[in-house]
């Protein structure tokens, strides 16, 4: 969305306060405020001199009379009501104290981002329920390392382990073998509710029944508009890719290499203080990637991202 120079943002703070089954809480904006009747993230502008995390703390307590013990910055969208232009800074709350109760008459309901019970939801928040039903883990094969049997196996017992995202990434697999390997991914996948993504090609995700394509850096800076591919995400490794990637409202991107990898022995890698670095204030969620494990999720996580992307540690 286009903002003029002129205009005056709004700092807001958002709370997305998650349980440990999945579930999230959405706020009724009760009689007599701006678009009252429609549901939201509890939350509320950031006073002057007043921190994020801070605003953040003060608007819990005063609207559910929650202690919040921990939150992760997550994503940070720009959106214009008819009354205000608004930057909301996300957060993922997971742990607080204390009962939640509507303490300024609002009606309050547990959500799950697959199947939203209650209507309307304010406009600013379609992307970021969209945004909740991704995985924090997306996985992504390496058959011609491991050999296509084997790959197929650790993808079943991740699969039953409750992976859901799955990049088809075989780039030195001739077209024939790729058909019938990703045929099976794709069958295995799909009886877990799992996503799989073809990388870099949009023909040839269509023509296998995949969920969408993952686009390479090059691929991504090549686009001009987001294509029709259902799920969209894009490799970048730098600002200026980030920067293009949300200019196309692609669903996600995969910052990399955190680490070094045998993949990618002799490119630079970012570590995590630069990769907290370029996706402060992001508007799309980020998959950290490059020598990174499973036990590595929770301090991406506290970093902004959205999770982690794994060739060896699913």
């Amino acid at each position: 969305m286009v903002i003029s120079d002129s205009a005056v943002i709004v700092e807001v703070v958002a709370a997305i306060i998650i349980r440990s089954d999945g579930r999230f809480l959405l706020a009724r904006r009760p009689e007599g405020k701006p678009y009252s009747g429609y549901w939201e993230f509890p939350g509320g502008k950031v006073e002057a001199g007043e921190s994020l995390l801070h605003a953040l703390k003060r608007e819990l307590q005063e609207e559910l009379g929650m202690q919040m013990l921990h939150a992760d910055p997550w994503m940070t969208r720009i959106f214009t009501y008819t009354h205000a232009t608004v930057r909301l800074h996300f957060f993922r709350v997971t742990d607080w104290h204390g009962g939640l109760w509507a303490r300024e008459n609002q009606r309050l309901s547990w959500q799950s981002p697959h199947d939203i019970e209650v209507e309307p939801v304010l406009p600013a928040n379609a992307p970021i329920i969209q945004a909740l039903q991704l995985p924090s883990i997306y996985a992504i094969t390496q058959a011609t390392a491991l050999g296509i049997d084997a790959a197929l196996t650790r993808i079943e017992d991740a699969l039953q382990r409750g992976l859901r995202m799955i990049q088809i990434r075989e780039k030195e697999m001739s077209r024939e073998a790729l058909r019938t390997f990703s045929g099976e991914v794709i069958k295995r996948a799909h009886a877990y509710g799992a996503k799989v993504l073809i990388n870099g090609d949009g023909v040839f995700s269509r023509e296998t029944d995949a969920d969408g394509v993952h686009f390479s850096s090059s691929q991504l800076m090549a686009l001009s508009c987001r294509p029709e591919q259902g799920l969209c995400g894009a490799s970048c490794h730098n600002t200026e890719e980030l920067h293009h990637a949300a200019q196309l409202n692609l669903d996600f991107i995969v910052l990399s290499p955190v680490f070094p990898t045998l993949s990618h022995p002799g490119s630079p890698a970012l570590g995590w203080q630069k990769f907290a670095a370029l996706i402060r204030d992001y508007s799309l969620p980020v998959y950290a990637l490059g020598g990174l494990r499973q036990e590595d999720l929770a301090t991406a996580q506290e970093l902004g991202a959205h999770g982690i992307a794994m060739m060896r540690g699913t």
